[in-house]
């Protein structure tokens, strides 16, 4: 016989937390270059990035905080492209190559710390307003990861 409470979990109010990726990381892979650095950073090169997102927000009718295939769709706007700082010359060789549309532009330095805070602004501006908080880890390599703590 299953027994059944008599309150709704997603009747109830308060926040529940999802993360996605915490114990197995999401993977992309994107090519980027730190154009101001003076270290071989500099360089056009690549990465097989691993993120994790945290999402603190109320229980939808749904039964979840989001559907994990919205947070995934923003991050993979990000795979196989090349991102880069807005003024760098590689912006307009891929568009004069036929590849403008492998570039991601962005207004900063392309830096896990940079990735992480923009890829929190992106997903809260897709996520629904039940949402009250996103939190973004950027692994770009095992030994360096920037973001939030979670």
């Amino acid at each position: 016989m299953s027994q059944r409470t008599p309150d709704s979990p997603t009747a109830a109010s308060g926040q529940r937390t999802l993360y996605v990726g915490r114990d197995r990381p999401i993977r992309i892979s994107a090519g980027h270059r730190i154009l101001h650095h003076d270290g071989k950073c500099s360089r056009p090169h690549g990465h097989n990035y691993e993120i994790a997102v945290k999402v603190v927000g109320e229980l939808r009718e749904e039964g979840w905080v989001v559907d994990k295939g919205d947070i995934t769709s923003v991050l993979s706007e990000w795979d196989h492209r090349f991102l880069l700082e807005d003024g760098d010359p590689l912006v307009n060789a891929f568009e004069q190559s036929g590849d403008g549309d492998a570039v991601v532009v962005l207004d900063d330095p392309p830096t896990a710390e940079v990735m992480s805070a923009i890829l929190e602004r992106r997903l809260a501006e897709e996520l629904p307003d039940t949402v009250s908080a996103v939190a973004v880890q950027v692994s770009e390599t095992a030994e360096l990861c920037g973001g939030a703590t979670f």
